[in-house]
């Protein structure tokens, strides 16, 4: 199944390829970043792409991380992940944190994030004097288990 996205490029991102998927069974494209930058350890920026998007309404686009450069450099998504809305207009930029312990530096054209179209539905609130009942309750954090066996 393949859905429609309108997509604008800006004048940076002019000569950038479009997101695109890396495999055929792949479930993100990857996305470019359209400027120079380098971020310091423990630093934030936001990577421009280059790239303004019509997203179709009843469905969102997901910025996610890279899991190498995750892995290799500690370079992550720190909103994973990201929502852009279908009614955001204005230029796909992803924020990425740097938590490796070496500057990390972005050159126009790397790929620095993971795009996931998915479909979203909205909530209406029922209030209500009681919840039903279930096997947790109101257990919170860590209230199922979650000892990993040794």
């Amino acid at each position: 199944m393949s859905i429609s996205v309108e997509v604008k490029r800006l004048p940076h991102g002019a000569g950038l390829s479009l997101p695109a998927y890396a495999t055929s069974g792949a479930a993100g494209m990857d996305v470019v970043s359209a400027e120079d930058v380098t971020i310091a350890p423990g630093a934030r920026h936001a990577v421009a792409t280059g790239l303004a998007l019509a997203i179709p309404e009843g469905f969102e686009i997901q910025v996610r991380p890279r899991s190498g450069l995750a892995l290799k450099h500690g370079i992550t998504v720190p909103n994973t992940p990201g929502t852009i809305d279908s009614d955001y207009r204005g230029e796909l930029k992803v924020i990425l944190i740097n938590h490796g312990v070496e500057p990390f530096a972005i050159a126009r054209g790397d790929r620095v994030a993971q795009l996931v179209l998915a479909p979203v539905v909205q909530a209406a609130w029922s209030e209500v004097a009681e919840l039903d009942a279930t096997e947790r309750g109101e257990g919170g954090f860590g209230s199922t288990g979650g000892h990993a066996a040794l």
